[in-house]
C-alpha cells in the first residue's frame, strides 16, 4: 500500500479577499479585516475527485489534514500533532515534512500557497514529488497544479503509475515588499513534480522589450477611449494595466486592484468589501484584467480581491482582458480559477483579448472540468 503525505496550510491565501496580497506576517489583520480560512474547502474539493485506491495518507492533527481526511471518509494515519490546532506555523510544516521522511512517503500532496511549497521544499528537497492544491494569494512556483479538481486528477493518475516525473521551480517573493508594490521573487530550487501538461501551471515570469512597452502604451490608449463611457472600471494588477494609468497620470498600484471612473482614481488597493461597496455605489461597472506573464491566469491568481462575487455583480459581459502580443504568444491557454465551479464555466471558451490600439486576439480561457 502506498503511503502519501498530505497536509494543508490552514491560512494559506487568508490575506487574498482582504487585499494583503498574502498572509506571511500579516495574519493578525487579515483576521481583523474579516479574513476567513480557504484552504480547508480547496483541500475538499480535491478530495471529493480522488479515488480511494490501494493507498493511505499520513497527515496532521487538525485543521493541517485531518479534519477534510475524515470528512472525506480516507484510509489515513496522524504522524504529527501541532502543539496548537487552531494557530499552525511554518514551524508545523517543517516539523511534518521531517516525519513524512522518516515514514518513506512516495509523495506528497500539500494545500498551501508559495510560502508552504518552499517551507516543505526545505526538508524535503528533491527527494519525493509534490503535487501542491493553489490555495495562496501569489503562487509563483511551478509545483501547483492550475485547480484543485487538477490536482485531484494528477494525483490519480500518479497512484496508477501513469505520469512522467519532471523538476519544477519553487519560487517566493518577499510579500512585504510585495504589498509595497515591489516585486522581488526568488529561485529557491528544483522539486520534483508528477507531470502532465495542462494540470499543472508554468511558474511566472515577467516580460519586457521595448517594443512590448510601446505595445502596453498603444493598449493603453485604446483603453483610455472606451473608459468614457462613465462605467466604473475595476482594474487588476500588472505593468499592462499599469500603463493605464501612466497615462491618465494617475499612480497605480501596481500589483494591487484599483477603480477608475471618468479618469479619475476612486479607489486604490482594493479588498473586495471594498470593491463591492464601491459597485453599490456605481452600478454600472467593468473589470480590467492582464494575464500575468505565462501562466495565463486572469483571474484566481494575485487577484482575489476581484472575487467571484464581484464578477457575478458586474456581469461576464464586462470583463476587457488585456495582454501584449508578446505575452499572448507565449500564453497557449488563459485559464480561470474564481472558486466557483459554476463562473469559471461560464468564464471559459474563446473570448477576445485586447493587444494592440483597436486590436484584439482570439484565445481559449480554459477551466478544467
Amino acid at each position: 500500500m502506498k503511503k502519501i503525505g498530505f497536509l494543508i496550510n490552514p491560512i494559506a491565501g487568508m490575506g487574498g479577499l482582504v487585499g494583503l496580497k498574502g498572509t506571511d506576517n500579516v495574519l493578525e489583520e487579515s483576521i481583523k479585516r474579516g479574513a476567513k480560512p480557504i484552504s480547508e474547502n480547496r483541500a475538499l474539493e480535491t478530495l471529493r475527485y480522488i479515488k480511494k485506491d490501494d493507498f493511505i495518507f499520513l497527515s496532521c492533527k487538525g485543521s493541517m489534514g485531518e479534519s477534510v481526511l475524515r470528512k472525506e471518509k480516507f484510509k489515513f494515519e496522524i504522524i504529527y500533532k501541532p502543539e496548537n490546532t487552531k494557530r499552525t506555523s511554518r514551524e508545523d510544516t517543517i516539523r511534518a515534512c521531517k516525519k513524512f521522511l522518516e515514514r518513506d512517503v512516495e509523495m506528497i500532496l500539500f494545500c498551501g500557497g508559495d510560502g508552504t511549497a518552499r517551507d516543505i521544499y526545505s526538508i524535503i528537497k528533491d527527494k519525493i514529488p509534490l503535487i501542491g492544491i493553489p490555495s495562496g494569494v501569489k503562487m509563483y512556483s511551478a509545483v501547483f497544479s492550475i485547480n484543485p479538481l487538477a490536482a485531484a486528477k494528477l494525483f490519480n493518475e500518479f497512484i496508477e503509475g501513469r505520469l512522467e516525473i519532471t523538476e519544477a521551480e519553487i519560487m517566493d517573493i518577499d510579500e512585504d515588499k510585495y504589498r509595497n508594490d515591489i516585486l522581488d521573487s526568488k529561485l529557491y530550487g528544483y522539486a520534483k513534480i508528477p507531470y502532465k501538461k495542462i494540470l499543472i501551471q508554468k511558474s511566472k515570469s515577467i516580460f519586457y522589450s521595448e517594443s512590448d512597452e510601446e505595445n502596453k502604451k498603444n493598449i493603453a490608449k485604446f483603453a483610455i477611449e472606451f473608459m468614457r463611457d462613465g462605467s466604473l472600471y475595476i482594474i487588476g494588477a500588472g505593468s499592462t494595466t499599469k500603463k493605464i494609468f501612466d497615462l491618465l497620470g494617475i499612480k497605480k498600484t501596481l500589483l494591487g486592484v484599483d477603480a477608475v471612473k471618468d479618469g479619475k482614481l476612486i479607489g486604490r488597493d482594493l479588498n473586495e468589501k471594498e470593491i463591492l461597496r464601491l459597485l453599490d455605489k456605481y452600478p454600472k461597472a467593468k473589470i480590467i484584467v492582464s494575464p500575468i506573464g505565462v501562466q495565463g491566469f486572469i483571474f484566481g491568481r494575485g487577484n482575489q480581491q476581484i472575487s467571484a462575487e464581484v464578477i457575478k455583480r458586474v456581469g461576464i459581459e464586462n470583463i476587457i482582458i488585456i495582454a501584449t502580443q508578446l505575452k499572448l504568444s507565449e500564453t497557449e491557454n488563459l485559464l480561470v480559477d474564481t472558486g466557483d465551479k459554476e463562473l469559471d464555466k461560464k468564464l471559459s471558451g474563446y473570448k477576445s483579448v485586447v493587444c494592440d490600439y483597436r486590436m484584439a486576439q482570439r484565445k481559449n480561457i480554459i477551466s478544467l472540468e
